[in-house]
């Protein structure tokens, strides 16, 4: 599979680092050679001893060594390399690649290359998710750095959300399917092409998207929410995608797959879907199809309240931020074309048209969703597209079609904007 391919592996430093190993072992096996640059923070999980075991060759991890600046430097450690691998990618080595800091091996030699950069990043949910690292990764993604992960599930430090390092096997895939996609052209070793550029009508376009609901928190066991699923907002990352567009998908808790090719955001709260999206701009098209929850309960309870016979626990609700309006009306970084959401249960066109002069937004995509009509959760609806232009009622669909024609809509609407 990887046959007649040379891999330069950078391990970060993190409890991710062990796996790092049966990623060796698994390139070795698929017929591919490892070069590592250990980093000294990755030394402390795992030893240079193990790695040039595994790898059969030797560990670089000292920039200022006169005998591998000699014998193999930065600059030659990736020309040899048909594709350079982060795993684990840490918040530190991603704020360096993203900022042109070089100050040790793993750093230099990630702005001293040339080849195509895979990173798997791992870190802590709460570092993943805040704004200076989505910046840092929007930043690596125009540079045509390619992600695979993180995962979600349990971390070492307790907490549970996105952060894993993705598993060796799914790094090995991703290392094949941009050998096999032609990012990385065969055979070895003539120069790396350049990533082929997307196609379509959105290409080079950043499309940011919500979806799902949002989960307000009562009590560690109990939330306010609502009953969407996020097949809408989904379909409509994977439309966008298809177009050619780069696109942030911000999705709420939600039971759907990640779509492939799309950078997923994961949040509960609505206030965490509020810093995703900062964190996320600038976008050239912003669509916001989550189901936001409107209010919070404004002193989340520390315990499980009780049923004791007594009062009824009073629950005081507090506001949530109107996030379409505050993007909508956003003083630096308006999207060229603002895209929001109105599921109504009665009058829906009036109260969409309502909701579109109250946000501030370009277009409002209204639906009904009233009891009965099967949109909430379900796998077809019937949407209404307000605009400058009036109103324009689509036919009943499967929401993968309702999410086509409305990204090619939006496609041509931005297109009018920006000539």
């Amino acid at each position: 599979m990887l046959k007649g391919r040379s891999i330069l592996l950078i391990i970060g430093g993190g409890i991710a680092a062990y796996k790092s190993a049966e990623l060796i072992r698994l390139i070795k096996k698929s017929g591919g050679g490892v070069r590592v640059i250990l980093t000294k923070a990755g030394s402390e999980f795992v030893t240079p001893l193990t790695l040039a075991s595994l790898s059969g060759e030797k560990v670089y991890d000292h920039l200022f060594s006169l005998t591998d600046e000699i014998e193999m430097g930065h600059i030659e450690l990736s020309r040899v390399a048909d594709l350079v691998v982060v795993a684990p990618a840490t918040a530190d080595l991603m704020a360096k690649a993203a900022n042109g800091l070089a100050n040790d091996l793993a750093s230099t030699t990630l702005l001293a290359t040339d080849k195509p950069v895979l990173m798997a990043p791992a870190m802590n949910v709460r570092m993943w998710l805040h704004a200076a690292t989505q910046r840092n990764l929007a930043t690596l993604r125009a540079d045509g750095v390619t992600f695979v992960g993180p995962n979600e599930g349990d971390m070492a430090c307790g907490e549970y959300g996105p952060g894993r390092m993705a598993e060796p096997a799914e790094i090995l895939a991703a290392i094949d399917e941009m050998f096999g996609s032609g990012a990385i052209p065969m055979p070895a070793p003539p120069p790396v092409k350049e990533l082929a550029p997307p196609r379509g009508p959105l290409a080079g376009k950043h499309v940011l998207i919500t979806a799902g609901p949002t989960h307000e928190p009562i009590d560690p066991v109990r939330y306010i929410a609502n009953r969407s699923s996020g097949k809408q907002g989904y379909a409509l990352a994977e439309a966008a995608r298809d177009l050619g567009a780069r696109v942030t998908l911000v999705s709420g808790p939600v039971s759907l797959p990640p779509p492939a090719g799309v950078m997923l955001v994961r949040v509960e709260t609505a206030r965490e879907m509020n810093e995703a999206v900062e964190a996320a701009l600038p976008a050239d098209i912003a669509i916001f199809a989550a189901a936001v929850a409107d209010w919070r309960v404004k002193a989340e309870a520390g315990q499980k309240l009780k049923k004791d016979g007594k009062a009824i626990p009073p629950l005081e609700l507090a506001e949530n931020p109107d996030i379409l309006a505050r993007i909508a009306r956003h003083p630096s970084k308006r999207p060229a074309l603002v895209v929001g959401f109105a599921a109504e249960t009665e009058k829906v066109v009036e109260h969409a048209q309502a909701k579109r002069a109250r946000k501030g937004c370009d277009i409002i995509v209204a639906n009904d969703v009233s009891p009965g009509s099967g949109v909430m959760g379900g796998d077809r609806n019937r949407v209404h597209i307000l605009g400058d232009a009036g109103a324009e009622t689509l036919p009943e669909m499967d929401k993968a079609a309702v999410a086509r024609a409305l990204i090619a809509r939006f496609a041509v609407t931005l297109a009018r904007k920006e000539s």
